[in-house]
């Protein structure tokens, strides 16, 4: 599977940016492993980090899945906020991260089975590292980037209030068709969201992702009093505290750490999202709604990598020349499946024409998960 990788987008942390050195990982695919990296042997019982104080600056990890479960690696900061991670690293599979760390103390964990809090070890950074030099033209893409998370977050909001308010009132049928396009603005800028951590498990979770003991709460859970309970009598609150997590959002969006390194991560990530959510039909499970939130995660791709696009078409004119082809590609296939002003229903997409949309994804995460390594280099 790829790589799962998440932006360094943290609010109020200093200067930190980071780049994904590897593609996609997996077996008789490892990624090529700079020769300073720091190795890590995760297994089903213990996460061992080969050195204990890391210099500042540049910090290669080498993820090295001994176990008998698929685990994840995390970087986290003080507070326990996540400098980045790697989702998926399979029983045998290697897979490097790379991120720019200033000094301080940090943790990094190792999931295995992709559960829990992880076993966790701390690290020490030190030195006069770790920030990344400035760049006007990035400056301004940073900015304009930025201001789209926003407005991407404020149309989200918006649009929730109207879904929410057709919850309410138990209006099924205006309540299913506000939903989908309720979703549209969080799935375009999804890592800023997800970086503060305890926001998308509120908003987004699925109920296959649950864990013992955990309350139920957000768009999933009004998805599926919509579709398969076909009423919303008694979840009423569960539609006000959405809107209370997406106003919390609105505000801490403000603060967000956000770097160019950070956003060419983002839209790698929102391409694995697209491969492991969406294309499965995993994310929608009730209403089928995944098209909608598939093209949201390639549109929220794009507009990074147009941003970037300058600085990638002068560091590596061919990258910049197979993204342009790449992200057509899934363009065109998406717009087979344009309805209205939505997107057909997933579960009319037949297994042959999921494998093409599968393929062409994949096609054009490979050279995604080089965006922010060029930008950087």
């Amino acid at each position: 599977m790829p790589v799962y990788v998440r932006p360094l987008i943290l609010p109020g942390l200093g200067a930190f940016t980071l780049a994904v050195v590897a593609g996609c990982g997996g077996a008789g695919d490892q990624p090529e492993i700079a020769a300073d990296a720091v190795s890590v042997t995760a297994t089903d019982t213990a996460c061992q980090v080969a050195k204990a104080r890391i210099p500042a600056g540049t910090v290669h990890f080498a993820v090295t899945n001994k176990g008998a479960k698929a685990t994840e690696f995390y970087v986290y900061a003080p507070g326990d906020r996540k400098v980045d991670e790697l989702h998926n690293v399979d029983p045998g599979d290697t897979e490097q991260l790379t991120v720019t760390l200033a000094a301080g103390s940090y943790q990094v964990a190792c999931k295995p089975g992709k559960q829990g809090d992880g076993i966790r070890q701390a690290i020490t950074v030190v030195g006069s590292g770790g920030t990344a030099a400035s760049d006007p033209r990035l400056a301004r893409v940073v900015d304009e980037y930025r201001t789209y998370v926003q407005q991407q977050v404020d149309a989200t909001l918006s649009a929730t209030q109207r879904f929410a308010a057709a919850v309410k009132a138990g209006d099924v049928a205006q309540a299913k068709q506000l939903y989908a396009p309720s979703r549209v603005g969080w799935e375009r800028v999804e890592p800023v969201a997800e970086s503060f951590g305890d926001i998308d498990p509120k908003v987004d979770l699925r109920e296959a992702d649950l864990e013992a003991g955990q309350q139920w709460t957000g768009w999933h859970r009004l998805e599926k009093a919509l579709w398969v309970k076909g009423a919303t009598a008694g979840e009423e609150r569960y539609a006000d505290q959405l809107l209370a997590d997406l106003r919390d959002l609105q505000q801490r969006v403000k603060t967000a750490e956000i770097t160019p390194t950070s956003m060419a991560n983002g839209a790698k990530e929102l391409l694995d999202e697209v491969a492991t959510g969406k294309v499965t039909g995993e994310e929608e499970a009730f209403s089928h709604t995944d098209l909608w939130d598939f093209a949201a995660n390639v549109e929220g791709a794009r507009k990074v990598y147009e941003l970037l696009k300058p600085v990638v078409q002068q560091k590596d004119a061919a990258l910049a020349q197979r993204l342009d082809a790449e992200f057509a590609k899934v363009e065109g296939l998406l717009a087979k499946y344009r309805s209205g002003d939505g997107y057909v229903s997933y579960d009319t997409v037949t297994e042959p024409q999921r494998k093409e949309l599968s393929d062409a994804v994949n096609g054009l995460a490979e050279p995604l998960s080089k965006l922010a390594g060029t930008v950087a280099g």
